[in-house]
C-alpha cells in the first residue's frame, strides 16, 4: 500500500472497485470492496494519495470524507473519463472504469470538479424538490382539466382561471358531473393546494437564503436574475474563481456551440447543452 500513488475508483450503491498504481503507473492492485469497508481500505494509503473518481451520485460525499482522512481526493466529469478506457465503448465495466478514472486522473491538463460543501448539496436538495413538485402541479392541473372535460366542462389554459372556478363547478348542482367525479375533483383540488404549500415552503428557503448568503445577494442584483436563479448559480458553482472569465463559464454551462471544424474550416452547430439544464432553464427560457 506504500508503493500507491494514484487510485481510481468506480462508485456504485452496493460495492466500489478500486484501480491503483505507483509512481510509474505500473498496477498495484484492482479489487472491489464492499461500500462499508471503502473507507478502511483508504485509511492505509499514503498521505496526499491522489484518490480520483466519477463526478456521480454520491462522489460528493465520499470527496469530502477521503479530504478529511488527509488524501488528495478528485472528482472527473463523466465525459472525461470515457476517452480513457481503452477497450472503448464495448468494455465497459466497473473494472475498466476504474482503470480508465486512474489513467485520466494523471492527465496534466485535465479538469476536475470541486467538490460541493454539505451546505451547498442541502439547497441543491431544495431546489430538486421544488422542481419535482413544480412537475406533479402541472401533472395535477393537467389531471383536473381532462376530468372536467369529461363532463363538457372546458376552461381556459392559465391555473389562475382553474384555481377561481373549480369550487364554484363543484357547488354547481346544475352541470352533469357525476356524485363520484366530484368527490375525486375535490380531493386532487386538496392535493393542488397541498403541492403549492410545498412549493412555497422550498421558496421561503430559497429566500432564506438569499438574505443569509452574500453571493446569492450579489448575483441577484444583476438584471434578470431573481432570488431562485441567484441561489440555484451559487449552490451549483460554488467557487466562481474556478473560471478564468464569463466565457468560460458559459462554455461549462453549455452554451457555446458544437464545433465539427477541420482544415481552417470552421462549422458551428447548436449549443452543445453540458452542465445543468437546471442553470441553463433558470437563466435563458
Amino acid at each position: 500500500m506504500s508503493n500507491i500513488t494514484r487510485v481510481g475508483v468506480d462508485l456504485a450503491k452496493n460495492v466500489i472497485q478500486v484501480h491503483a498504481v505507483d509512481a510509474a503507473g505500473k498496477l498495484v492492485t484492482s479489487r472491489t470492496l464492499k461500500r462499508d469497508k471503502f473507507l478502511q481500505w483508504c485509511a492505509q494509503l499514503p498521505a496526499g494519495c491522489m484518490v480520483a473518481m466519477e463526478a456521480c451520485g454520491g462522489a460528493h460525499h465520499w470527496c469530502r470524507k477521503l479530504r478529511e482522512r488527509g488524501l488528495d481526493a478528485r472528482m472527473i466529469a463523466a465525459q472525461f473519463v470515457a476517452p480513457y478506457r481503452v477497450q472503448g465503448k464495448t468494455g465497459k465495466n466497473d473494472m475498466n472504469d476504474a482503470a480508465a478514472v486512474c489513467e485520466a486522473a494523471s492527465r496534466p491538463h485535465m479538469h476536475f470538479v470541486p467538490p460541493k460543501t454539505l451546505t451547498q448539496q442541502g439547497m441543491l436538495c431544495v431546489h430538486r424538490l421544488r422542481e419535482g413538485l413544480k412537475e406533479e402541479r402541472t401533472a395535477c392541473i393537467n389531471r383536473i382539466r381532462g376530468l372536467l372535460t369529461e363532463f363538457g366542462i372546458v376552461l381556459p389554459q392559465r391555473p389562475q382561471v382553474l384555481r377561481q372556478q373549480l369550487s364554484e363547478i363543484l357547488e354547481d348542482a346544475s352541470n352533469d358531473i357525476a356524485g363520484m367525479a366530484r368527490l375525486v375533483l375535490q380531493r386532487a383540488q386538496e392535493h393542488w393546494r397541498e403541492l403549492q404549500a410545498h412549493i412555497q415552503w422550498c421558496d421561503q428557503r430559497i429566500a432564506a437564503h438569499q438574505k443569509d448568503d452574500e453571493q446569492v445577494q450579489r448575483a441577484a442584483e444583476l438584471k434578470g436574475v431573481g432570488p431562485i436563479t441567484a441561489s440555484a448559480v451559487v449552490v451549483t458553482v460554488g467557487d466562481f474563481r474556478q473560471f478564468k472569465n464569463g466565457a468560460q463559464f458559459g462554455a461549462w454551462l453549455g452554451l457555446t456551440p458544437r464545433q465539427n471544424s477541420s482544415g481552417g474550416k470552421s462549422s458551428l452547430g447548436s449549443i452543445t447543452k453540458r452542465g445543468s439544464c437546471y442553470l441553463r432553464t433558470l437563466l435563458i427560457q
